[in-house]
């Protein structure tokens, strides 16, 4: 079997940028643990959530709310900053994660956050 994307479906920004980006760290809800980065990128018009690799299955499926929210906001039309800064003062997602307050900064490219991912 084999899957070929067609063109339309979903809005989505692009998954990786070698431009500048920000991010915030995702925590779980409930001990504080880190299961991944919401990164996004108005050069690269970019955007994506990166699980740490450190968390497992549970930073892979924390993951799910943040690409929703991602593809809802690309159908917007907002740029990825705008809805990064919508993430950080709107209400948490549902599913295990949530913003870790303060933790909004910025890299180099998309490839950094992903390489921070990988840290154990």
């Amino acid at each position: 079997m084999r899957f070929v994307e067609l063109p339309g479906g979903p809005a989505r920004y692009r998954d990786r940028t070698d431009k500048p980006v920000q991010y915030f760290t995702v925590v779980e809800k409930q001990n504080g643990a880190v299961l991944g980065y919401v990164w996004g990128s108005d050069e690269g018009d970019a955007a994506a959530y990166v699980p740490r690799q450190a968390a497992g299955p549970v930073g892979v499926n924390a993951g799910m709310p943040w690409i929703r929210r991602l593809r809802e906001a690309k159908a917007r039309g907002i740029r990825p900053s705008q809805a990064l800064a919508e993430f950080l003062a709107g209400p948490e997602p549902g599913g295990k994660g949530r913003p870790l307050p303060g933790s909004l900064t910025d890299a180099p490219n998309s490839a950094a956050v992903k390489a921070l991912a990988q840290e154990p």
